[in-house]
């Protein structure tokens, strides 16, 4: 089996339609897009990373490229489904054209993006986002001259349930029995049984945590990674930064909220040649000094920038309510959406959106 030839002639309808695709905002906004980012780069992680049978029998596969692409649409307009993104793409020509499909073929059917959420590893989505901040670094924007880490809950996918529940639930589904639906056919797990409890503000939570790193400067999304809610943020502040190294340049400093705070973290960045720019936290028996409230103060003016992406990503990608049920899934489209996030910004930043 092998992928799917698209072809790149214009049809008639496309030679009809050049003057109004001239005023269409949509189309000009994806093709500049085009302009920032070598697809190429990207296409090469993905034939290594992502599988599709060795049948010579049966259709071709779509290019897992446009797979991918059509699930940054999908972030950068909205959908909520991928039924709908099929119906979309089949209907706008902006989005046909940033595809590379021509007029007269039809997009992928809706379970085939489904299924390319399944095949792409959590490693194969790292490395694609690396890929596509390394590109702006060698555009001349800086993205290591500080990093902001924070962390939001996420809402759970599921309904809530007590814990002794998840825990009875996860103790069946680990059984063979557990595994099977009534026709002995392999289960589809409805339940999320990866999320749990947490309180905050003195309100419980029940769902995950999403952990992430900003780029101070530009605002892009250098980590991002899930866990459920009850995982403390001060302990992903070392996974966070490791995974904002995209390029050979140090990461000069680290800012964070008081959650952040305490001598593991400190110790964290002063062996590693980072400066320190965790806000301090008082307690009963030590209270702030004058100079450490001033510093507190200068540190939020840097840090509010991770504060923009929940608030935007909440905003426009739903970020606040995770999609799927199980966490690898959602950690997936987390992933998308830091790709998503930092293409449009990058467009901004390099003036062609």
């Amino acid at each position: 089996m092998g992928y799917k030839r698209i072809d790149r002639n214009m049809t008639f309808a496309e030679v009809s339609l050049l003057t109004s695709m001239e005023h269409n905002r949509s189309l000009k906004r994806l093709e500049k897009i085009n302009t920032i980012i070598d697809w190429s780069q990207v296409e090469e992680i993905l034939l290594l990373q992502y599988t599709v049978g060795t049948s010579r029998e049966g259709a071709d596969a779509y290019p897992p490229l446009m797979l991918v692409k059509g699930l940054l649409l999908q972030k950068w307009y909205r959908i909520d489904s991928d039924p709908e993104l099929e119906n979309q793409i089949n209907d706008r020509i902006s989005f046909k054209k940033f595809l590379g499909l021509s007029f007269d073929q039809h997009a992928p059917d809706h379970s085939t993006f489904s299924r390319v959420r399944g095949r792409l590893s959590k490693e194969a989505m790292n490395r694609i986002n690396s890929a596509v901040l390394q590109q702006f670094s060698r555009k001349g924007l800086t993205i290591t001259e500080g990093v902001a880490v924070d962390a939001r809950l996420v809402e759970s996918a599921s309904h809530p349930i007590s814990t002794k529940e998840i825990r009875e639930q996860r103790e069946k589904r680990e059984t063979p029995e557990g595994k099977l639906d009534k026709n002995g056919n392999v289960l589809k797990f409805s339940r999320d049984l990866d999320s749990d409890w947490t309180v905050k503000n003195n309100t419980p939570h029940y769902g995950l945590k999403e952990h992430a790193s900003v780029d101070t400067k530009h605002g892009f999304v250098l980590s991002t990674d899930l866990t459920p809610a009850s995982v403390h943020d001060s302990t992903y502040l070392p996974y966070c930064i490791a995974a904002s190294c995209h390029i050979r340049g140090p990461i000069e400093k680290v800012y964070a909220d008081k959650g952040y705070a305490g001598e593991p973290n400190r110790e964290f960045l002063h062996m590693n040649g980072i400066a320190d720019g965790i806000m301090r936290k008082g307690t009963r028996s030590t209270k702030l000094t004058a100079y450490e409230k001033e510093r507190n103060k200068g540190i939020s003016k840097k840090r509010y920038i991770v504060e923009q992406y929940f608030g935007l990503s909440h905003l426009h990608s739903d970020a606040f309510r995770a999609r799927f049920t199980r966490i690898a899934k959602n950690v997936i489209d987390a992933l998308f959406r830091q790709m998503a996030f930092n293409l449009f910004r990058g467009g901004r930043i390099l003036g062609t959106v």
